[in-house]
């Protein structure tokens, strides 16, 4: 085990979810006990709001209809994801004792006082919402951020997916970046690339990624408590991606094999 840096705490940031909490109990494995700050889902309707701003209510309604056909196809591949998790020895929810801290959003004043009052040697984000100008500010230490895919050529969702559905699957991985006001847009520290398993598909990348990126983002908490980060040029163009629709999801599917 690693001791923390001068006995400061590491503070995780999330929403939660099994592929997150694979990643939180690899890190504490490394670094004895952690701090998780678990702050509740924005709500759906405010999310596709602001998204029909940007693309336009049809393109988000086909969005909102893969969202719910993955969703119910969790129930008929959850035999799958038991089975990567038990491959992979992935530990999928909070362990016994797990220091938890609820807020309402990763922007509010109760996540602001939680963080001024553990003064963390680092903050990791993992599955939460973007940080606003103002909350970032306020931290004082180094904050990074697990991302499921490859920056910054598939910034936002599902950014795997999209690597395999365009016909770049050398790109299908993760990514471990310093976060700033960007959508994903901060400086890459460290990147893993792999392969899907022959059954993964849009319910099961995150689990696959979460079995590859254990051992970055333990190396970037490191790196972060030890004051020698450094980040990369990934040379890579930046773009940003989101859901996608019904129709292009199930072309993809047909032509490509790629669900």
């Amino acid at each position: 085990m690693t001791a923390h840096a001068d006995n400061k705490p590491i503070v995780m940031v999330t929403e939660g979810g099994p592929h997150i909490w694979a990643i939180i109990n690899a890190v504490a494995n490394a670094f004895g006990p952690i701090t998780v700050i678990l702050e509740i889902p924005e709500s759906k309707a405010a999310l596709l709001k602001r998204r029909a701003r940007k693309q336009g209510w049809i393109s988000v309604g086909g969005q909102v209809a893969t969202m719910i056909v993955n969703r119910l196809g969790k129930r008929f591949f959850s035999g799958h994801a038991d089975r990567l998790i038990a491959d992979a020895k992935l530990e999928t929810e909070p362990r016994p004792g797990q220091k938890i801290i609820h807020v309402p959003s990763a922007n509010s004043p109760e996540f602001l006082a939680a963080i001024a009052e553990i003064e963390p040697a680092v903050v990791f984000l993992a599955g939460c919402r973007l940080l606003s100008k103002k909350t970032l500010a306020a931290i004082k230490c180094p904050v990074l951020n697990y991302h499921a895919a490859i920056n910054p050529k598939y910034r936002g969702m599902n950014g795997a997916y999209w690597a395999l559905a365009t016909g770049d699957a050398e790109n299908f991985g993760s990514t471990v970046h310093l976060v700033d006001e960007g959508v994903d847009t901060g400086d890459v520290l460290y990147q893993v690339r792999g392969k899907p398993g022959p059954d993964d598909n849009l319910m099961s990348y995150a689990l696959r990624l979460a079995s590859l990126s254990r051992e970055i983002c333990v190396q970037a908490v490191g790196d972060a408590l030890a004051g020698r980060l450094k980040p990369v040029d990934t040379g890579l163009p930046s773009m940003q991606w989101y859901h996608p629709p019904i129709w292009t999801y199930l072309w993809n599917g047909i032509r490509r094999g790629v669900w």
